[in-house]
């Protein structure tokens, strides 16, 4: 059995945030343990060319994610939200990078944590990652969401149960926000 395009797509999003020289000597305290990742989906009413708007275009994001959002849709491009703007050092994803893109498909991101996580997540290196692909179905899209990078400290794992409900809670937002 041949794997799909979209798995493959997923598969290069993950490649995409593994730091150059990751097969090289340790960058971190605590390595990243591939088995603690956040997954989640929802399916959207809308083709997949728009669900990717969800994640790409500023005023779309602010519509479902967050009070702000400066975001360049390529490879490389920021991918910067604020939950208060008015303090930008925190509860952001102030220079956080678009490791992804294929249009229409996926986009992966990198990821910094809020404020209460900021000193163990936001200082890690690498970064956590968050890979979105996008499948037909039926005549909606399937928005499949990977969050990986995780640690398995104790404190990472707070993290990780903290993000992952936020994740869930802004899936079905974006939900609600697709339908108007």
């Amino acid at each position: 059995m041949s794997a799909s395009p979209i798995a493959g797509c997923i598969v290069a999003g993950l490649l995409a945030a593994a730091p150059a020289g990751a097969d090289t000597a340790p960058r971190g305290l605590v390595e990243p343990a591939p088995d603690l990742i956040i997954q989640a989906s929802v399916l959207l009413a809308v083709p997949p060319a728009r669900a990717v708007d969800y994640f790409t275009d500023g005023r779309l994001i602010e519509s479902w994610l967050t009070a702000v959002a400066d975001v360049e849709p390529r490879v490389g491009g920021k991918y910067e939200l604020f939950w208060q703007p008015d303090d930008p050092e925190n509860d952001s994803t102030i220079g956080c990078r678009i490791t992804a893109l294929v249009p229409g498909q996926l986009i992966a991101f990198q990821w910094r944590g809020p404020r209460q996580f900021k000193p163990l997540t936001n200082a890690a290196d690498p970064l956590t990652h968050v890979v979105v692909a996008f499948v037909p179905e039926g005549r909606g899209t399937r928005v499949h969401l990977i969050h990986s990078g995780w640690r398995s400290a104790p404190e990472w794992e707070a993290a990780r149960v903290w993000q992952e409900r936020a994740w869930l809670g802004a899936l079905a937002r974006l939900r609600r926000a697709s339908l108007d």
